[in-house]
């Protein structure tokens, strides 16, 4: 086993409960690695196991923070090419040795391990985790975007779980998606699709998001309390007829996490068309399920990202295709009781980071 690693991490001992520091030992067993913090996002879905009484897998009290980026600190054994990396945590760890990893499916591993709910998180100075997944990054091109590696953490949920939305969909050069939620995951939908090639609809309830997303990839912004649901959906079809798009096989990404936007995004089904389900809410809707079978369309869950397709992700981010600046805000962790208070109040427009 490596040597132990003095550290720190904040825990969440109940629900709205004030987070508490704890010193721990951070050393890897064979097969892991310590990873020293760089940036760990705070994402809605940490907002949910605090505020809303969503259950963790692990029991409390348990650090959370699921979009952690680093440096490798400490290898247990046979991890120990990864010493000294700059590195992004996948948010979910598949345990690759079973069935469904040898088939492909990693994201339905039963043996998964993610940050924060299956095992501690990245709200701490350190991390343990398999080493396993890891995505290394290229500190030379990052340097060269302009980007510093805490602000590349959010590519481990908030940008791969949209770019599988993207990818597994099947968005292609002259499709239309459309957005539901624009901040956020959402904000990174938007950006992702429209680096795939389609032509990108906007939609939510708040116009500082959407007039954000304007110059990054939404082509057509819709404000939801402005325009009924049939309005919203003429409003689109109109869009489409305008620019030479098909009116049938249109990708629409539920990403508000929200009941009025499963409801609006289900609204929205033409012929052909996909629907991918990204954001979660503990809320139920209600829907006429039989309008999948009448427009021959389909509906996919989507539960983070294959860290297999961690670099093509992290690439488009290093390329300039996606934009992570403008949409991060780095602050300092031991304020991390005042940031959550702040997330969960809407208080802050960008993503909070959350920096030993």
């Amino acid at each position: 086993m490596a040597a132990a690693i003095q550290a720190q991490r904040w825990l969440m001992t109940a629900p709205k409960a004030p987070l508490v520091m704890e010193s721990f030992d951070a050393a890897p067993g064979p097969g892991e690695v310590a990873v020293a913090v760089a940036g760990c996002g705070v994402c809605h879905t940490d907002l949910g196991y605090y505020y809303d009484g969503v259950r963790t897998n692990h029991p409390l009290p348990l650090a959370l923070g699921h979009e952690v980026s680093g440096r490798v600190a400490a290898a247990g054994a046979g991890a120990e090419s990864w010493l000294g990396k700059a590195v992004i945590v996948p948010a979910v760890l598949p345990c690759g040795e079973c069935d469904l990893c040898k088939r492909g499916l990693g994201t339905i591993c039963r043996n998964q391990k993610m940050p924060g709910n299956d095992i501690q998180g990245g709200f701490g100075t350190h991390i343990v985790v398999p080493a396993r997944g890891l995505c290394a990054v290229d500190e030379q091109r990052l340097a060269a975007a302009g980007l510093e590696l805490a602000e590349v953490s959010v590519v481990a949920d908030a940008l791969t779980t949209p770019y599988q939305a993207v990818r597994r969909a099947g968005v292609t050069p002259g499709s239309l998606a459309v957005v539901v939620g624009a901040g956020g995951v959402g904000g990174y939908c938007v950006q992702v699709a429209s680096a795939f090639g389609a032509k990108v609809v906007a939609i939510d309830v708040d116009e500082r998001k959407l007039e954000a997303m304007k110059p990054y990839g939404a082509a057509l912004t819709l404000d939801a309390k402005a325009l009924d649901q049939k309005a919203l959906k003429a409003a689109i079809a109109g869009f489409a007829r305008q620019n030479g798009l098909r009116a049938t096989e249109w990708f629409v990404f539920e990403c508000s996490g929200t009941a009025a936007g499963q409801n609006t995004a289900w609204g929205l089904l033409v012929h052909g068309a996909t629907l991918s389900v990204v954001g979660f809410t503990m809320d139920k809707v209600e829907v006429r399920l039989s309008n999948l079978m009448a427009f021959d369309a389909r509906a996919l869950g989507n539960w983070g990202c294959p860290p297999e397709q961690y670099p093509a992700a992290l690439g488009l981010v290093l390329e300039g295709k996606v934009k992570v600046k403008p949409f991060v805000e780095p602050l300092p962790l031991k304020d991390i009781n005042r940031v959550f208070e702040a997330v969960h109040h809407h208080e802050l427009s960008r993503r909070a980071v959350l920096v030993p």
